[in-house]
């Protein structure tokens, strides 16, 4: 390894979409063994990896609540257990590659997943192993993107990685507005005033009072997960 790591210990934050692949809906395969391939590569680099799944492409809360008329605590509660199908299928295709995981709940459930205990999630990272969060932080109203920033100040991570389906963020839609201007860095509170969507606003203030950096990248290039932690100009860095 010739060059030094910029962030040792990281949190990648994956949407549900980010599991998708190609299809408009589900989990797809072939992603997860891409992310696997990729996450351990910079496993075996030394770095340690946390990751907080959504659960978007099998059931959004919020949508549902809206759509269906389902009392919003009981929609998020569903969206939380979709994230915990994510979370085993992404356990199942890095075990492929051998890499030692766990998966842990905010919501018990001891036949799948470990329930999330700060000082034993801290001894996993210890040894190795990769820790992969699921069922947002176990509260109705709260975001993975919220989690994500729970849980990275928790285990004292150096900075969250976002990763999207685009290469960093914008001024407005890329895919709607051909003119939107792409931002290499940012500092939060303009994040907060421009309302720039990059994280919800809970999830923003938290990074923003525990000094928490945020890179968003395209998960879709292979290769930049491994780039980022090295410092190399991948996406925004939100600081």
């Amino acid at each position: 390894m010739n060059k030094k790591l910029k962030y040792k210990n990281i949190v990648l934050k994956l949407s549900g979409e980010a599991m998708m692949g190609e299809q408009d809906h589900g989990i797809d395969a072939e992603m997860c063994a891409s992310l696997a391939v990729q996450i351990k590569e910079i496993h075996n680099m030394g770095v340690t990896v946390a990751l907080v799944v959504g659960g978007g492409n099998i059931f959004r809360g919020q949508v549902a609540s809206k759509r269906f008329g389902l009392d919003r605590s009981v929609a998020d509660y569903m969206g939380m257990l979709a994230t915990v199908l994510n979370g085993l299928a992404l356990q199942n295709a890095l075990e492929k590659v051998n890499v030692p995981t766990r998966v842990m709940s905010a919501l018990e459930m001891h036949a799948v997943a470990e329930p999330y205990i700060r000082r034993r999630a801290m001894r996993h990272l210890e040894k190795g192993r990769v820790l992969i969060f699921v069922a947002g932080t176990g509260n109705p109203y709260f975001t993975t993107d919220t989690t994500a920033a729970l849980r990275a100040a928790e285990i004292n991570a150096d900075v969250i990685m976002k990763a999207t389906k685009v290469d960093g963020v914008y001024s407005s839609d890329p895919m709607i507005d051909k003119a939107a201007k792409k931002f290499r860095k940012l500092k939060f509170i303009d994040v907060l005033k421009k309302d720039l969507r990059v994280m919800d606003s809970t999830a923003i203030s938290m990074c923003m009072d525990n000094n928490l950096p945020i890179i968003v990248f395209n998960i879709n290039r292979k290769g930049n997960i491994k780039k980022a932690v090295l410092g190399d100009n991948v996406g925004t860095i939100v600081q």
